[in-house]
């Protein structure tokens, strides 16, 4: 150990009080051994650190910072360097407020569309997450701070995140959800690792020993800190014999008493608490030193707001350009239509909500391009009301017009953390708006807005549409650039969009509704299952126009990598991005019709060629054998395939690869779903059969009493009137909200009430409620209500006697 000695004098008391924060955002110290409180704060996309009180879900302002494009943005850009260099601006503001820990990249797997965090994960496949992720954690460490990046793992729903099960077999999870975690721990070191609030099959994952410790710290070599998502820590001594160092936020000291009792009873050996107070020493001793020099760092606010700018206009989007209608013509009579385009929406709600030390709008920034606005109309109300004023006024201008800009997407109550969407469309009122347009004008240049995928049956009314995703505080000046042609667009979907919901591969089983959530389609997510399956989709993974051309020729492979020549054969200079993908061309062990395994983004001007080498590396033949538990190589004909998106390979070869002599893990009869890759109704004997076990009940046991880790949303069987009476009570009041249009209000509840575990009202609210109080919580809503009653009150004097003595 690193900071043996110095352990040595801590008292075991003071060991247990680091492994729990001082309050919501800040660590514990010990002052006269020279331990500083450190302070961790949301990040993902801008510093999130709050001046004034604290919480979770992005109700009171921040400090004011630069607010980047979020990760779902810049996957788009397919550009590890412009990761990077937003990791070192996130870095350097976070040095500057004094921030030791940064709650960010997060690297979750877009398992299904729907998901209401998407918007904060960079892609459906592994390796760009992967490779992206690494980018920023590299620029924020640049500065002697952490990144952390979350959420480990396989969290990939919103609805009940804090008791859900995953249940998920070995093969899949090493492979789509796990492997982009492995590629940034490995290859750009993060301090800190955020585990996730979820179980993975039937252990919480701070407290799942497979996770972290054979994956993690065994495997992967890892010797950094491990901090639980906010409230997410379940049994805490079970949490520290699997590695996880820090339980945030504070429990006011009940569960450093639990550890402290733990040790002295013999079920937790003081040395695992040595092993861990050692790491976090690291962290706080490792990122103080950033802070160790005179002056911190000044922020140029207009230098950052360009790097954010910069990093808008390389991840936009375009995804039609009929008739060439982009770029403007600027002598077009262009009227502007769209809420968004005068309040933006520029990036997502919940913990990673920003406060902007600037925001440009799409009608402030047309001072700055060369498009001639006849006017603007708002068109439609943002939350969905239906306004036949509003949309006359706009069918009105736009008969006036050439071509009519209509910005469009989805707004902030919509996507947001701790709730998944309900569908994949866009409100009702603005395709209305649409449909009115088009007879109105049919030269309609859609801009969107949103985080994640959605369905675009609309998709023939408009003739140009630029997916700005959520871009951040200069993305309007950004997207307006695009569209005048100033910025040739190069952004590529990190996502696949397909036709309809119903197409997805994992819709059959999103989300877990109750006790747990099966990923039945395995391996097959996203680009996988459609390209396998021959699925049809809107747009496919990694496709993007661009103003000019690009021509692929010359492909040769050998055993390090494939090297080919991209000519821009167009006459407008510009960026591309080329994907190498591989395919199996043996059948005994089932595969994704193509995997990528390497990218690559570079500038051409009109006319000029490059040569391109991808190289091969540790990942780009393995697969994951449940037979000898290790990373395997099959021995077999591959097909290298260079591709402008994984619709569109332009070329291929073939090239003979050695294997590790591995056995067959599967038996294909069993398995035919899986081998066919059509996994999207995968049957739950086929499931066990991949599972390699039964899967658990998926459904609350209703005869059981409420227990810490049922959710509120239990209520409603709760044999106590009080309990039913509340749960009828959080329901109405969630209509209620919703019918008067306080829609932001109703999914408070559902995001900090309904869904929450019992044991969260203790977990979360910083000592006030302590599991004692809880325990007569639990008597009264299973039926004993003045037992439980006077157990509440008792415990509640007790507390705050306790607190008097102190």
């Amino acid at each position: 150990m690193k900071y043996r000695d110095l352990i040595k004098h801590m008292t075991l008391e003071e060991k247990a009080s680091l492994m729990s924060g001082k309050d919501f955002w800040q660590t514990q110290e010990i002052e006269r051994l020279g331990v500083k409180s450190i302070f961790l704060a949301d990040g993902p996309h801008g510093i999130r650190k709050q001046a004034a009180a604290a919480d979770h879900l992005g109700l009171n302002p921040s400090i004011p910072a630069t607010c980047f494009p979020t990760a779902a943005t810049v996957a788009n850009s397919w550009n590890v360097e412009l990761g990077e260099k937003i990791g070192h601006y996130l870095g350097k503001e976070a040095v500057s407020q004094k921030l030791n820990v940064l709650l960010g990249p997060g690297i979750n797997m877009k398992r299904d569309p729907l998901c209401g965090r998407n918007f904060e994960y960079f892609s459906e496949d592994p390796y760009l997450a992967g490779k992206l992720a690494a980018g920023y954690i590299k620029g924020i460490q640049e500065h002697g701070i952490s990144a952390c990046v979350k959420h480990f793992a396989a969290n990939n729903q919103e609805e009940r995140r804090m008791s859900i099960d995953t249940i998920v077999d070995e093969r899949t999870l090493r492979e789509i959800y796990l492997t982009a975690f492995e590629i940034a721990i490995t290859e750009s070191k993060p301090l800190t690792v955020m585990s996730s609030y979820n179980k993975v099959n039937g252990a919480y994952t701070n407290e799942n020993l497979h996770l972290m410790q054979d994956i993690l710290r065994e495997e992967w070599g890892y010797d950094g800190v491990v901090v639980t998502d906010w409230g997410g820590s379940n049994d805490r001594v079970a949490g520290l014999i699997a590695g996880n160092e820090l339980e945030m936020p504070t429990t006011a000291g009940e569960t450093n008493a639990e550890i402290v009792e733990a040790i002295k009873s013999g079920e937790l050996d003081e040395d695992v608490l040595d092993q861990c107070v050692d790491r976090l020493l690291d962290l706080i001793f490792t990122t103080e030193q950033a802070f160790a020099g005179e002056h911190k760092p000044v922020i140029d606010v207009k230098e950052h707001h360009a790097a954010a700018q910069q990093a808008a206009e390389e991840s936009i989007v375009l995804l039609k350009n009929e008739d060439s209608i982009l770029p403007l013509n600027p002598q077009s009579k262009v009227a502007i239509i769209g809420d968004f385009a005068d309040q933006p929406r520029y990036q997502g709600a919940g913990s990673s909500i920003v406060n902007p030390t600037m925001l440009d709008n799409t009608l402030n920034a047309l001072k700055h391009v060369n498009i001639n606005s006849i006017g603007y109309e708002p068109g439609y109300d943002r939350y969905g009301n239906k306004n036949s004023a509003k949309l006359a006024r706009a069918c009105a201008l736009a008969k006036q017009a050439d071509v009519v800009l209509l910005y469009i997407g989805l707004d902030e109550a919509t996507e947001a953390e701790g709730l998944d969407r309900q569908n994949m469309k866009l409100p009702a009122n603005q395709i209305a708006l649409l449909d009115a347009l088009y007879q109105a004008n049919p030269n309609i240049i859609a801009v969107l807005s949103c985080g994640s995928a959605i369905e675009m049956p609309w998709i023939h009314q408009v003739k140009g549409l630029v997916h700005g995703y959520l871009s951040g505080q200069a993305g309007a000046l950004a997207v307006l650039r695009v569209l005048t042609g100033e910025v040739n667009p190069s952004g590529k979907l990190a996502e696949s969009y397909p036709l309809r919901y119903e197409d997805t591969p994992a819709s059959r089983n999103f989300p877990g509704k109750e006790v747990s959530v099966e990923y039945r389609e395995g391996l097959f997510i996203g680009y996988r299952y459609y390209d396998t399956a021959n699925v049809q989709v809107l747009y496919p993974f990694g496709y993007g126009l661009s103003y000019t051309s690009f021509d692929y020729s010359d492909l040769t492979v050998n055993e390090t990598g494939a090297e080919f020549t991209i000519t821009n054969s167009g006459k407008l200079d510009g960026m591309e991005i080329a994907q190498l993908y591989v395919g199996c061309a043996t059948s005994s062990i089932f595969r994704a019709s193509k995997e990528l395994k390497g990218f690559t983004k570079l500038f051409l001007r009109a006319g000029e060629s490059k040569t391109v080498h991808i190289p091969f590396d540790d990942k780009t033949f393995r697969y994951f054998n449940v037979k000898t538990n290790r990373w395997e190589v099959e021995e077999a004909n591959y097909t290298i395939m260079i591709g402008a998106s994984s619709a569109d390979i332009r070329l291929q070869a073939s090239l003979h690869v050695a294997g590790s002599g591995a056995p067959v893990p599967y038996e294909k009869e069993q398995l035919p779903s899986y081998y066919s890759g059509q996994a999207s109704n995968v049957s739950q004997a086929e499931f066990e059969q991949l599972l390699g076990h039964a899967v658990p009940t998926a459904t609350w046991d209703r005869s059981q009493p409420l227990g810490y880790n049922d959710t509120i949303a239990q209520c409603q069987y709760a044999k106590g009137w009080i309990a039913r009476l509340a749960f009828h009570g959080i329901t109405f009041a969630h209509w209620f909200l919703q019918k008067i249009g306080k829609r932001s209000t109703a999914n408070l509840i559902m995001m900090s009430v309904y869904h929450m575990p019992f044991r969260g009202i203790a977990r979360m609210t910083g000592g006030i409620v302590n599991m004692p109080m809880l325990d007569g919580i639990l008597m009264m809503a299973n039926g004993s209500f003045f037992k439980g009653l006077r157990h509440l009150l008792k415990e509640r004097k007790k507390l705050m006697q306790t607190a008097k003595s102190k």
